[in-house]
């Protein structure tokens, strides 16, 4: 007859033994934080300067957009004034050819229109000129500012890739060994493990008693409690700082 040999599921597995394997899970992810402190705020300042440069690519954007609208109005009212110098034209022909005074002062008065559209266009031209003007300085200034930021990003990216690449190794068999760790220790400690790991400064969420002390806020741990924490019979948790207590210096097991 065939032993089953299928792994315990982890509400089986032993007290001693979760604990044993949360104290692995919490120095693997020791580990981690110190590989990933190495990157000090590098990941978080190429995100900022990839955003950054994000925002002034949008401007760009809107500045070409911006300045091919007013070269339109430009190509428009040089199409108008064009159009009222064509009919200027027309007229002046028209009046050689009146029969009277009101049909000639008809004429000169749309002759004087055409004038005052040519008027109106070259300002609107000359305005629009001025903008654009403006605009590229703008657009200068923004493109200087964005190649400044793209060498940033470049040099970032670089230390960062570096750095990332001396640890790469590393990092992965440890997060393969975290994976791994976790196996004998249910969800609900995972999660319990995760929340006090975030909710303290130097992500210590399990610790020994050392000295008759939470080994993380280094308060007192009474005799009782020390022998409830050997005992392995239960889960607890530092009544000052909620961090899990595995066991008690020098009585962990080899």
């Amino acid at each position: 007859m065939t032993a089953n040999t299928a792994a315990p599921s982890p509400a089986e597995v032993p007290i001693a033994a979760k604990l044993e394997g949360l104290l692995t899970l919490q120095r693997l992810d020791s580990q981690l934080d110190e590989i990933r402190r190495v990157r000090g705020d590098l990941p978080e300042e190429v995100r900022d300067l990839e955003d950054e440069i994000a925002g002034y690519e949008v401007r760009m954007k809107k500045f070409d957009e911006e300045v091919a609208g007013l070269n339109e109005l430009i190509k428009q009212r040089k199409q108008a004034s064009k159009d009222a110098e064509n009919l200027i034209k027309k007229y002046e022909e028209q009046q050689q050819n009146v029969r009277n005074n009101r049909e000639y002062e008809a004429i000169a008065k749309e002759i004087e229109l055409q004038r005052l559209e040519i008027q109106i266009a070259d300002k609107k031209i000359k305005e629009a000129t001025y903008q654009i003007d403006v605009k590229n300085v703008e657009i200068g200034g923004t493109r200087q500012k964005l190649e400044e930021r793209r060498k940033d990003l470049d040099n970032k990216k670089g230390e960062l890739d570096t750095i990332v690449g001396e640890n790469e190794q590393e990092e992965k068999q440890l997060m393969q060994e975290r994976e791994k760790s976790t196996q004998p220790i249910e969800q609900r400690l995972l999660t319990a493990y995760t929340r006090i790991r975030g909710n303290v400064r130097n992500g210590l969420a399990v610790v020994l008693v050392r000295r008759d002390a939470c080994g993380g806020c280094f308060n007192t741990v009474p005799p009782q409690r020390q022998a409830d924490i050997i005992s392995h019979k239960k889960i607890i948790v530092c009544e000052h700082c909620g961090r899990i207590l595995a066991d008690v210096e020098g009585r962990v097991a080899a």
